[in-house]
């Protein structure tokens, strides 16, 4: 079920009554102190969630210090109350999934149930080559990423869980604690192909605003070949523009007009919506932007 709810003046708030916008902080070029206390200021703020990229090096300057996600969200959920936490997304040839199910279900149960799992195929050669990492053609990508879908839920059930695999086989394998409830799949799909898979796999898609609106209607054709039902799904639009630039989100319509922004996206079939935040001038400017819903 969708966990946002329409306000009666035409707002939208989650069930809980905080905003519908999740905020993305950068992990490229930042320090754990300034992310940790961005998401606690934004979690006093009433926004949904806090969001932090999957990746070990910088782009450019490969010196800059980067965080990594796993931890990141870790901290952030024991220093908030209510936000959600969730990776943006997470790389599925990054960690084993058996991996991601134990730490998954870890933070889950540890933060109360504020977990949403993003998880995508992978974009980042360069840095898997750099740590000597494995990096197969997208078919394959694809192909790991939904098995890897279905061994984590499968371990989520505590098990004992023994499934082939041509990836990730399990024999006789346990994980518990089980998290109640398991925490969201969020498919990350930039491609119309990854709309279907999120459609067929997920209990949700995220993508960015400029493929939003064409690929929808692929994710939502997806989820009823599947037999699954839209209001059991979450749908979240992401805005990121120039991710590794420095422009102000104070000029930007999340900013200037929110209420009027959301509900265009709202409009547009996004149950909620991630917006990008690059320095602590982004923060007070969404901070004080959360007093205009």
């Amino acid at each position: 079920m969708s966990d946002l709810v329409a306000a009666g003046d035409g707002r939208a708030r989650a069930a809980d009554g905080r905003l519908p916008i999740g905020v993305c902080l950068r992990a490229i070029g930042t320090e754990p102190a300034w992310w940790l206390e961005s998401a606690r200021r934004l979690d006093e703020a009433g926004y949904a969630g806090v969001w932090c990229w999957d990746h070990f090096m910088g782009r450019g300057d490969k010196s800059v210090p980067v965080v990594e996600s796993w931890t990141t969200l870790a901290m952030a959920a024991a220093i908030t109350r209510q936000i959600t936490v969730a990776p943006f997304v997470l790389n599925v040839m990054n960690r084993h999934p058996a991996l991601v199910a134990r730490m998954a279900s870890t933070l889950q149960v540890a933060s109360g149930g504020r977990l949403i799992l993003g998880i995508g195929i992978g974009g980042a050669p360069r840095e898997h080559a750099a740590y000597g990492m494995d990096f197969p053609d997208p078919p394959e990508r694809v192909a790991r990423l939904e098995e890897a879908v279905a061994v984590i839920r499968a371990l989520w059930t505590g098990g004992p869980v023994t499934r082939p695999s041509p990836f990730y086989p399990l024999t006789g394998a346990y994980a518990y604690p089980v998290p109640d409830p398991a925490p969201r799949i969020v498919i990350g799909g930039e491609t119309p192909a990854g709309a279907r898979l999120a459609g067929r796999i997920g209990d949700g898609w995220t993508t960015f605003d400029e493929k939003f609106e064409a690929q929808l209607p692929l994710y939502l054709a997806s989820l009823e070949a599947a037999g699954r039902r839209r209001e059991d799904q979450l749908v979240l639009v992401g805005f990121q523009g120039d991710w590794l630039g420095e422009a102000s989100i104070r000029e930007t319509p999340w900013v200037k007009e929110p209420r009027a922004t959301w509900q265009h996206w709202q409009a547009a079939g996004a149950d909620g919506a991630i917006v990008l935040a690059r320095s602590t001038d982004d923060i007070d400017a969404l901070v004080d932007a959360a007093a205009d819903w």
